[in-house]
C-alpha cells in the first residue's frame, strides 16, 4: 500500500505527467480517479484542510461550466462550493497530490517533486 495518493482525471495531460514523474521515482501511489468515484463532503474538507486552501483554490474553471452555476461569484461560500465539487467532481481542479509530508494541487506536474 502507497503513503502517497494522487486525485487523478488520466484524461488529463498534467495529471498523467504527473503519475508518470511519481512513477520515474520508483514510486507506486495509490491513484483515485475521482471522476468515476467521487467526493463527499468529509473528504474534500479534509483535502483542503491538507492543502491549506479554501475551496475556491481548487475549483476547476476551464471545461465546466462553473460560471453558469454562480461559483465564479466572490461571494460563493467555501460551502457552496463544496456541494457543488459533491454533486459535480469534475470541478476539481487536478492533479492533487497527498503524501506524508504535504498536499498539492500539482499544475504544474514538476509541483510534485516538493512532496516526495
Amino acid at each position: 500500500m502507497s503513503d502517497i495518493t494522487i486525485y487523478h482525471n488520466p484524461n488529463c495531460g498534467t495529471s498523467r505527467n504527473t503519475l508518470a514523474l511519481l512513477r520515474e521515482r520508483g514510486l507506486e501511489p495509490k491513484v483515485v480517479e475521482y471522476l468515476k468515484v467521487g467526493w463527499s463532503e468529509p473528504q474534500l474538507k479534509d483535502l483542503l484542510k491538507r492543502l491549506g486552501v479554501p475551496a475556491r483554490a481548487i475549483l476547476r474553471l476551464r471545461g465546466t461550466h462553473a460560471e453558469a452555476l454562480g461559483l465564479t461569484d466572490p461571494s460563493a461560500s467555501d460551502q457552496t462550493l463544496i456541494a457543488a465539487m459533491v454533486r459535480e467532481p469534475i470541478l476539481v481542479e487536478r492533479p492533487i497530490v497527498v503524501t506524508p509530508k504535504s498536499a498539492a494541487l500539482c499544475r504544474p506536474a514538476q509541483a510534485v517533486l516538493a512532496l516526495i
